[in-house]
């Protein structure tokens, strides 16, 4: 098994930063402590989209933290990024793997029991579990329920993080349940103090993992 670090797991939101550059709150987050970062971009082209990666990456890099892209598997393969993400609806999990081959990072959206079985069936590294409490970032995501993680938990032998709702409060909800990290996007996103938000919730985070 890869050995990553997914505790404080920032997904981007380019609607949402703070005051600078959505590289820089990137940035901040990084020096805050965030452990993994995934580009997430659902609108704009493929050139555009490449040259975000690229920033991103440079960045990333400085910092020694892998940076997943979601779903799209070319970005990922044309700026050397550690692995790629995919959802219920993408490019299906097993496919991806044959794809990306074996030493890159897969990580697949799981809402269901079932779902999270296949997907480690299909070699994902590890799991997205969510969302947990209605988001804003993504209005159509269905709620996972607590009973459903702990199913999960019990059943799978990859790591897995909750992500949907992931802030100060609702984190600490999680102890005892052997999550290897939590997926934050607006908690730091819409921070107007990344860096000081990414330190808060990776103490908070330490606590309930037990690093």
């Amino acid at each position: 098994m890869k050995k990553i670090d997914y505790r404080l797991y920032l997904v981007t939101d380019r609607k949402q930063p703070a005051p600078g550059t959505f590289e820089k709150v990137v940035e901040d987050a990084l020096k805050g402590g965030a452990t993994l970062v995934q580009l997430r971009e659902k609108e704009g082209d493929t050139g555009l989209l490449y040259e975000r990666a690229v920033k991103l990456k440079k960045i990333t890099d400085t910092f020694h933290v892998p940076l997943i892209i979601d779903d799209r598997i070319d970005i990922m393969l044309a700026v050397g990024a550690d692995g790629v993400h995919v959802g219920q609806s993408d490019m299906p999990a097993a496919i991806a793997r044959k794809l990306i081959g074996p030493h890159k990072i897969l990580g697949v959206s799981a809402g269901t029991l079932e779902e999270a079985v296949q997907a480690e069936k299909d070699g994902a590294d590890y799991l997205g579990v969510g969302a947990m409490f209605p988001t804003a970032t993504k209005k159509d995501a269905d709620v996972t329920t607590p009973e459903t993680l702990r199913k999960i938990m019990d059943t799978v032998h990859i790591p897995v993080v909750t992500i949907g709702g992931m802030n100060e409060s609702t984190i600490p909800l999680f102890k005892g349940y052997g999550l290897s990290g939590f997926a934050v996007v607006s908690a730091i996103m819409a921070s107007r103090e990344p860096e000081k938000a990414a330190g808060k919730l990776k103490g908070i985070i330490d606590g309930v993992v037990g690093w």
